[in-house]
Parts: C-alpha cells; structure tokens; sequence
C-alpha cells in the first residue's frame, strides 16, 4: 500500500512541477516589459500613456479572460487548457520579437495576455485534483511564490540580454523555452491520476449565468476579490513596467541597482509565500485582518518614500519592494477565502472572480501612472522627473482606500454569515 501512495506523489509532483514550470514561464513573458519598457519607448518611439497601452492591454486581456477560463477548465480539462495558453505565449512573444511598428507590437502584448490568462487558474485545478487537502493551501502558496521566479528572470538577465543581444534575439530566445515546455506539457501533465484528460459537460449559458451569480452573491467571494484587489497592485505595477523607470528617473538609481531592487522583491514573494503558506491554515478567522496589516504595512512604506525630501535612500527603496513583495502571495489569501467560502462545483468561477480583482486594480494603476507623468512632464517627452513620478505613485492611495473600506465591509458580512448558518463551525474556526 505504501508503494503505491509513493507512486502516486511522485506523479503528483511530477505534474506539478511541469505546469509550474508552464506558469513561471508565463509570470517571465509578463514581466518581460518592466525592464524593456525604456528601450520599448525607443524602438517604438512612443510616449509614457503609449508604453503604458503594452501593460493595460495586457492585463485588461488577462483579467477579462478570468472566468472565461474557469469556464473552459470545466469543461475541457485543465491539461489542454494549459497548453494553449503555452502555445499561445510562445506565438505571441515571437510576434513581440519581431514586431517594428506600435501597432503589431499591441497585437503582441494581446495575445500575451491571452495566453498569460490561461495558466494560473489551470495549475490550481491541478493542485487540487492531485493533492490531498490538507496539503493545498501549501502548494498553493508554493505555487504563487515559484511562480513569481518569472519575474526575477525578467530582471536582471533580460536586462543583460536586451544590452548584448538586442530586442530581436532576447525575445526569441525567450520564447523558444515555450515551446520545450509544451512538448513537457503533453508527455507528463494528466488531469487526473489515471486520466489523461477530462471533459466535463456541455453547459448552457442559463447555468453559467447562475453560476457565476451564485459565486458572486457570496459575500466570500467579494472579500476574496477585495483582498486580491489591495494587496497585488503596488508589487505587479512595480515588476511588470513602471518600478524600473521609477528607480531609474524617479529616485536616480543605476539600471543594475534597479534590476537588483526588482530581483529583491521577487526573492521576497519567494520566501513570504510558504510562511503564509503556514500560518493562514491556522488562524482562518484572523485571514483578513492579516490582510489589513500587510496593506498597512505597504501604505506605510509608500508614504516614506514619497514623503522624503529629495531622492529616497536605498535601504528605503529596499525596504519598499520587501513589504510591496509581500502583497503579492498576500493576494493569494483570497483564493483561499474564496475556497472556503464556495461549494466545490463553483469553485473555477470563484477563483476566476476573485482572480480579477488584483489585475484590474493593476490595470487601472499602470494606466493611471502613464497618464499622470504625461502630465506633469514639462514637454512631452520620456525624461520624467522625481516630482512626476511622486505625483503618478500616489495615485495608489485612492485604490488602497476603496480596497480597505471594501474588504472591511464583506470582513463584516462574511462573519455575520458563518456565525448565522453555520454556529458549529463558527465556534470551531474561532477557536
């Protein structure tokens, strides 16, 4: 009996451990633009709002496609979903490579974001179809914090390639590695031990309706989604384009000292995610007051920088991407409040909805940051100034005010709900 329990981690892992490796992929292409968004803005001679445009799309993309795929997973399996979002990536970031024109360059980053949508929610079907539930919300943040090596690797290293190998052969070489994976994909990912795909029931747009409105009137749901929208925002703007040109422009610093601020930060998520990995199974009750203090703690940094008279000092800065980092596996709290929250037959529309909330409130903030040094740039121009990024970062503060007084209120409501029909476990989870 052992033997077999053996066997059967071992596939579980083996599984894993390719369409993590499929996800990582995808976080890389994401992320590929922060560090080239300066020599972006050159090749395409484009203006901040413009270079902003690559992201908002991006993630406009992302973020519309969330319960579309939760959708198709159910109905397709999680495997083949997955490795058309790999397919789909590695055509995209080949179009990136070669595209000279703003235009093509824009239908690029589109199906970047297509391609991006269709990995994360598919690896969380994954996980838990694969591994016993004590064990998910470990992996989970295992999986989130791995994920996030995607950005590290677009950091440093696509820094040093863009400088000795130009736009074109960067880009291509980081779109071959999709193709390996995809070949990886099919040899080893099954959906479920024993199958190798799973196609679930045809469903008429009648229950798609109600599901979703299901999933959406539970208020665990929208403190899921509310979570997910403040704590994610500052980490992804930073990482996916605007942190490098604001330790570059903003505070002064060299390119290598900013790539290394960006490595930081994803070397936080790395080590943050297992510990709330940890600690969140044990205090359920308390998830969203964890939640708060990390956002405080962000809101906190934050103010200190923009507040300091000239360019912030570098423990500063540093100490800013540490506790910013932190927001991004805080963000996968939840999808764990959602689990909880949820039968098992919504689950893929509830972690579509509250997969949202993060890549919207990024959308907006990554526009609004382009919009705003436009503005306070005197000329036009790329050569944004220290007062202009003070003024485009603290557009955050009115997202950090909608999420704490939204996450406060469904805190409320989904208390109020557990301890009304569901005494027993009120007791327990208190406890």
């Amino acid at each position: 009996m052992s033997q077999v329990v053996d066997v059967r981690h071992r596939g579980a892992y083996a599984v894993w451990i390719v369409a993590l490796m499929v996800y990582l992929l995808a976080v890389f292409h994401r992320s590929s633009l922060a560090v080239a968004g300066l020599a972006a803005a050159e090749r395409f001679d484009i203006s901040a709002a413009q270079l902003a445009t690559f992201t908002m799309l991006q993630l406009l993309v992302y973020a519309a496609m969330q319960i579309p795929v939760g959708l198709l997973v159910d109905r397709f399996g999680p495997r083949r979903v997955l490795l058309t979002g790999a397919l789909t990536l590695t055509a995209a970031q080949v179009g990136f490579a070669f595209a000279d024109t703003y235009v093509l360059a824009l239908v690029a980053r589109f199906f970047v974001g297509m391609g991006d949508a269709m990995t994360f929610i598919c690896v969380l079907r994954l996980v838990n179809t694969w591994f016993a539930p004590r064990r998910i919300p470990l992996i989970s943040q295992l999986t989130g914090m791995v994920g996030q090596l995607g950005g590290a690797l677009a950091a440093v290293p696509m820094t040093i390639a863009l400088g000795q190998l130009g736009w074109t052969r960067s880009y291509l070489i980081a779109a071959s590695i999709g193709i390996v994976l995809s070949l990886a994909l099919v040899v080893v990912v099954r959906d479920a031990p024993g199958t190798r795909s799973v196609t679930g029931p045809a469903m008429s747009m009648g229950h798609i309706r109600a599901t979703l409105a299901a999933s959406w009137r539970q208020p665990g749901t929208r403190l899921g989604f509310w979570t997910h929208f403040s704590t994610q925002f500052s980490a992804t703007t930073l990482a996916l384009l605007w942190g490098y040109p604001f330790f570059v422009q903003g505070e002064g610093l060299s390119d290598h000292t900013a790539g290394l601020l960006l490595t930081l930060m994803v070397a936080v998520m790395v080590v943050a995610g297992p510990v709330l990995g940890l600690i969140i199974p044990r205090h359920p009750w308390h998830r969203s007051t964890i939640v708060l203090g990390i956002i405080g703690s962000i809101v906190a940094v934050w103010s200190a920088v923009l507040a300091w008279p000239g360019t912030a000092p570098l423990w500063l800065l540093a100490l800013l991407v540490v506790v910013a980092g932190v927001g991004g596996p805080a963000s996968m709290i939840g999808f764990d409040i959602g689990r909880t929250s949820n039968p098992s037959d919504r689950m893929a529309s509830a972690t579509g909805i509250i997969n949202q909330g993060g890549f919207i409130a990024s959308l907006v903030l990554v526009v609004a940051i382009g919009l705003v040094l436009d503005w306070r740039t005197p000329g036009g121009g790329s050569d944004y100034t220290p007062a202009a990024f003070r003024w485009a970062m603290s557009f955050q503060y009115l997202l950090w005010a909608l999420g704490i007084t939204q996450i406060w209120r469904y805190r409320v409501r989904t208390r109020r709900k557990i301890m009304d029909e569901e005494p027993e476990a009120y007791g327990r989870v208190r406890l």
